[in-house]
């Protein structure tokens, strides 16, 4: 009898860590070459682009922000720091530009469904009663030729292989592991036949893996919404800039963007 109970103690023990194995926690730092030819400030009320005198002249040339990826079982959901956060910046000609956070405009997730092969978009508009989320569904389609190279380093303490991958009309470098027990990448197109990707770089982007945490993740907290009312990546798309627009309105004259 006690030897029944102890495999049974065990078995349920090794389940216990077979789970856990299964979830857990990537967090990433992204960096992006800012394109100031696409940025539009307000100062007293009137739009300026590059080239104007009044464009300000301190806009850093790169912006960092941190992604936190959750994954448990079938799902892996990001979360990145600051995603849609607008910036307000009041300027009077020749003086220094002040900026602060003036919010989002909506609050927005992404899961990925790895059995699926698809990403699943979520936009949360409005606060409290009046919020509305919408999803809409896109395939993962992963860019083909990987150059698999015999290259390998550690990353947050996962040994990687290193694969050249043609993205963007450009050569990309990515970094996967296949210690971990996921299929998944930041950028879905990059995603490999088998293993995590923990680091991209790219001429104008980086994605880089600075922690990894196996354990217990509550798969609610990763499972996609299923009261989200659906709608098609367009719709999604004039969802965003109908919120966007409100947004830069209630804003008023001085915001601006970046």
């Amino acid at each position: 009898m006690k030897k029944l109970m102890l495999s049974i103690v065990l078995l349920f023990a090794a389940n216990a860590l077979s789970f856990a194995q299964q979830s857990g926690q990537i967090n990433y730092e992204i960096v992006r070459k800012i394109d100031q030819s696409r940025l539009r400030f307000m100062v007293n009320g009137e739009e300026v682009r590059q080239g104007d005198p009044n464009f300000p002249t301190d806009v850093p040339d790169t912006r960092t922000v941190g992604q936190k990826v959750l994954f448990a079982g079938n799902f892996v959901r990001e979360n990145r720091d600051e995603e849609n956060m607008m910036i307000k910046v009041m300027q009077t000609p020749g003086g220094v530009p002040q900026t602060t956070n003036a919010g989002r405009p909506f609050e927005e997730y992404l899961v990925t469904d790895i059995a699926g092969k698809k990403i699943v978009t979520f936009v949360t508009v409005g606060h409290d009663q009046e919020a509305r989320t919408y999803k809409s569904e896109t395939p993962i389609e992963p860019v083909g030729d990987w150059q698999l190279t015999q290259q390998t380093k550690k990353i947050a303490g996962y040994l990687c292989q290193k694969a050249i991958v043609s993205y963007k009309n450009e050569p990309y470098t990515v970094w996967f592991t296949t210690e971990l027990p996921i299929r998944y990448a930041p950028v879905p197109a990059l995603t490999p036949e088998k293993g995590a990707v923990l680091l991209i770089e790219g001429t104008r982007e980086q994605f880089r893996a600075t922690k990894v945490s196996l354990g217990k993740v509550d798969a609610a907290t990763v499972m996609p919404d299923v009261k989200a009312e659906t709608v098609k990546p367009e719709q999604l798309i004039d969802i965003r800039q109908k919120a966007m627009a409100d947004f830069h309105q209630k804003m008023g004259p001085g915001g601006g963007g970046i």
